[in-house]
């Protein structure tokens, strides 16, 4: 079944219209949202809808109560490959909880908050932009993080990035849900404008594992179930670039590293010389890197998260 959220009209005839897929069966009263399309030009999640609708489908009698598919928050967005929403120039993830009284915007992000409110799990689910590649992982507001941390273990994910309350933002999906008291975790994979299936594939296994945790899925996961690596005190190495350039990768993502291993050069096309060597101050997972060859001084070439610092 699919369900109307909102439906609001636009100029010349358009309309701004928000739907969910519903899927029901049994008599189980567990609810699991699966939200994307929050930015327009994160597309990592329009897989996972595809592949977590398609595999219900083919068993429709294992589920035993209802998943809701929200495949696209900001469909102005997704049609124009657009991360913020077209023509009002917003980030739709900085607005929330909205307001019923305010914009149209505002007032769509409160009718979302309003119809995944009360769920018993919500998975948000981002791509990173179109310059990094990001390994599945979760990225868990710190004061949610004891009730998130076993929920986001059973996700498949290679990484639980744990944030300081500080440098999560108020105004987004995941913490306005999360204060009112509906778990939210939040799952950052792949690139922007790209579809990585390894990774979709990946996530969908992790959902239906959680969900049969949750009672919801009589199934068990055939597939190999990853333990993330679990980060909780910053130790989190941010490495930019000191000149403008070419990137020349030397390293894969995703790969375990050795303090002085080379990452990349930057190099200057012109001149035919190399401008800096990017090597990893620390042992550590790689779990960022950027793709986009083209890079300006301080822009970010990589994230590390640094093996001495495990629990």
């Amino acid at each position: 079944m699919i369900k109307t959220i909102l439906s609001e009209g636009l100029p010349v005839d358009e309309q701004l219209l928000i739907r969910k897929k519903v899927i029901t069966n049994g008599d189980g009263d567990k609810r699991i949202c699966i939200v994307t399309g929050t930015h327009g030009d994160e597309l990592e999640g329009q897989y996972v809808c595809f592949e977590l609708i398609r595999r219900i489908n083919e068993n429709p009698g294992m589920l035993n109560g209802t998943v809701e598919v929200y495949p696209a928050l900001n469909p102005l967005g997704v049609d124009s490959v657009t991360r913020g929403i077209p023509t009002f120039d917003l980030d739709m993830n900085r607005i929330f909880p909205g307001d019923p009284n305010g914009h149209l915007i505002e007032y769509t992000a409160h009718k979302i908050i309003e119809d995944l409110r009360g769920a018993d799990m919500v998975i948000d689910i981002h791509a990173s932009n179109i310059f990094l590649r990001e390994m599945p992982q979760a990225r868990i507001n710190k004061q949610m993080s004891r009730k998130l941390i076993p929920y986001a273990n059973m996700l498949n994910i290679d990484f639980i990035w744990i944030h300081d309350a500080a440098t999560v933002l108020e105004s987004t999906l995941a913490h306005s849900l999360n204060v009112l008291k509906t778990p939210t975790i939040v799952v950052e994979m792949g690139i922007g404008m790209r579809l990585t299936l390894d990774y979709g594939n990946r996530l969908v296994d992790g959902i239906f594992n959680m969900m049969h945790k949750m009672g919801m899925w009589s199934a068990k996961s055939t597939a190999k179930i990853a333990k993330p690596t679990l980060s909780t005190k910053g130790e989190v190495c941010f490495m930019n670039a000191e000149a403008s350039g070419i990137i020349i990768p030397t390293v894969s993502h995703s790969v375990n590293l050795k303090k002085g291993d080379l990452l990349c050069r930057i190099v200057d096309p012109f001149e035919g010389k190399v401008l800096q060597e990017v090597t990893s101050p620390v042992d550590g997972l790689l779990f960022t890197l950027r793709t986009y060859p083209v890079v300006y001084e301080g822009s970010l070439i990589a994230r590390i998260f640094a093996a001495s610092a495990k629990e």
